[in-house]
């Protein structure tokens, strides 16, 4: 039996695994819903819990891994959203959730890390042609690296090979965006160095990412991650200033330390992107279900829930059904019927 957290921050359950699947199947829970064992227990995503682990995968299967393909247009919008809904991040959060993406998929993340890793090292070494190809493939390997953190912390199934999908998906988009950052970028750091720091947090944090996750053409990516990192331009520096520690760290520990310290670094990144541009992002709300005909649940027949993403639960159990979330808040005691449906947008 399990309870889980839904959209609206309640908690519903305890209900039996087959449940749990049944609403997963239909789109209402997903690997990033918040579960417990009932018990007690610690609370985590269902992407965590390996009785769920087909069921996740069964249903990113069905729904495809391809971006929205968003226009300038769209790009210029979701920024404004996005600034007009004034993001926040929490550094200390965004480190804390990637240790426990890191302990919950140690080997794989590892695994990955240090295969681009030696990779990008390896391409340094190269005669003449070495920084070259660097500045070349840059962003086409650190974005496939970083897409498998962001599936991986959505519940979604992913191998070490996905760190290569940056060459099947978006060859072109990401070559160019890495070649105009290394340029321009290089160009600030020479001009009294501050324009480059600038350009390094605006640039270099996000952009691969939206061009993988949103299907955004190189320079729309890049005036969007610019338009809404210099928004909060000080806390994006605070996680790219502390992920480099933390990477070095581990290059300090003897060399190989740096395999087990820079997952926590590029996880931290994803995790303040999907904080910023993914799930929560204006553009990303979900169809909340129409409200039973019938009577209202009964504590024993709970409800079917809307789909959820990753709130801070509180106890006591419920089975209302609940509406879509837009931010992590506090669980609050539940109504004794479903609210209405989410208007659709």
């Amino acid at each position: 039996m399990y309870y889980i957290i839904g959209a609206d921050q309640k908690q519903y359950g305890p209900v039996p695994a087959e449940e749990v699947r049944k609403w997963i199947a239909e789109g209402r829970a997903d690997g990033q819903t918040q579960a417990q064992a009932e018990g007690g227990g610690e609370w985590k995503p269902l992407a965590f819990f390996p009785e769920f682990a087909e069921a996740l995968a069964a249903k990113a299967r069905a729904a495809g891994m391809s971006p929205p393909k968003l226009g300038a247009a769209e790009a210029d919008k979701l920024a404004a959203e996005i600034v007009d809904r004034d993001y926040g991040l929490d550094l200390g959060d965004c480190f804390s959730r990637s240790w426990s993406l890191l302990q919950n998929n140690f080997w794989l993340l590892v695994g990955a890390t240090a295969l681009i890793f030696v990779i990008l090292l390896g391409i340094e070494f190269i005669p003449l042609l070495g920084h070259a190809a660097g500045v070349l493939f840059g962003f086409l390997l650190w974005g496939g690296l970083d897409l498998l953190f962001l599936k991986r912390l959505r519940g979604q199934p992913v191998e070490v090979g996905d760190v290569f999908l940056g060459f099947s998906l978006a060859f072109v988009q990401l070559m160019l965006a890495s070649v105009v950052a290394h340029v321009l970028t290089g160009i600030g750091l020479l001009l009294c160095v501050l324009p480059g720091i600038y350009l390094l947090v605006v640039w270099w944090m996000f952009v691969p990412l939206l061009i993988l996750d949103k299907g955004l053409e190189f320079w729309p990516a890049m005036e969007l991650s610019r338009k809404v990192v210099t928004r909060h331009w000080w806390q994006c520096f605070g996680i790219f200033l502390l992920a480099g520690f933390v990477g070095l760290l581990g290059a300090l520990a003897c060399g190989v330390g740096v395999f087990f310290t820079l997952p926590i670094a590029v996880g931290a990144t994803v995790y303040a992107y999907e904080d910023i541009f993914g799930s929560r992002a204006p553009t990303s709300e979900l169809l909340a279900p129409a409200p039973p005909s019938g009577p209202a649940p009964t504590p024993a027949t709970p409800s079917q829930p809307a789909l959820t993403q990753t709130p801070q639960p509180e106890a006591g159990p419920t089975t209302s059904a609940p509406p879509h979330e837009t931010s992590p808040l506090p669980a609050t005691p539940p109504a004794s019927n479903p609210p209405p449906a989410a208007p659709s947008t």
